[in-house]
């Protein structure tokens, strides 16, 4: 990250950075395989599959194989019990981690916008962000079914810098995940990581393909970070 660049916007993922959401996808994926009659997964084993999207992880949840790919009509079939489960159940245990909602506070005080940049669907981050009470500060939600591209790809971010007013290299983009890491230096946006997420930071800043340009405990470290570069 240039030391001179002035970030003019920060987008954010969703599961794993704003929001621990694994409970409830661990919730939908298992209801979904007891509905198949298949045995329930792991929590920790769902969360392993989370990151791609809803339909890569109804494959994975389906097979209970990462690289698994499930036969259509059982995907079809798959999908259709998850996302009723999961849209009635969005928020039953998902909540947004520690000093979330301070962080975004401060940051639309200093007049930056935001945007969520997420390879969950369009319909449900909106729901989720609403039913957790911060949709408000967000002017962008970019799903993984918004454009036909999706994280790791840089075009989402490279379409919220252009509605947001704002060239890439001004947009801070913050994750835990290596499809984070990859769509923002794709995208030549500065971007953070977060140490609390889903994704081994630790093991992505080992790599200079994934690592970030600064990595935080918490979401309010930012706007402080950000603050004291005035």
């Amino acid at each position: 990250m240039n030391a001179n660049t002035k970030i003019r916007a920060v987008a954010f993922d969703l599961d794993g950075t704003l929001t621990d959401s694994v409970a409830d996808l661990a919730a939908a994926a298992n209801a979904m395989r007891a509905h198949l009659r298949l045995p329930e997964l792991p929590q920790e084993v769902v969360q392993s599959y989370v990151g791609d999207g809803i339909s890569v992880l109804v494959h994975r949840a389906l097979t209970g194989d990462k690289a698994g790919q499930a036969e259509d009509a059982l995907l079809e079939r798959g999908l259709d019990i998850f996302i009723r489960y999961y849209a009635e159940h969005i928020a039953d245990a998902t909540r947004t981690y520690p000093e979330t909602e301070t962080a975004l506070a401060m940051l639309r005080k200093m007049g930056l916008p935001l945007a969520v940049i997420t390879n969950k669907s369009e319909v449900l981050s909106v729901k989720l962000l609403n039913e957790l009470n911060i949709g408000q500060y967000f002017s962008l939600v970019v799903g993984g079914d918004t454009l036909p591209q999706r994280k790791p790809s840089p075009e989402p971010l490279r379409h919220a810098a252009r509605v947001l007013g704002v060239e890439p290299e001004q947009m801070l983009m913050v994750g835990d995940s290596h499809n984070d890491m990859l769509a923002a230096k794709a995208a030549g946006c500065p971007c953070v990581g977060v140490e609390f997420g889903y994704g081994d930071m630790a093991q992505l800043s080992r790599d200079d393909a994934t690592k970030p340009d600064w990595t935080v405990a918490s979401l309010v470290d930012i706007p402080l970070r950000l603050q004291s570069a005035l």
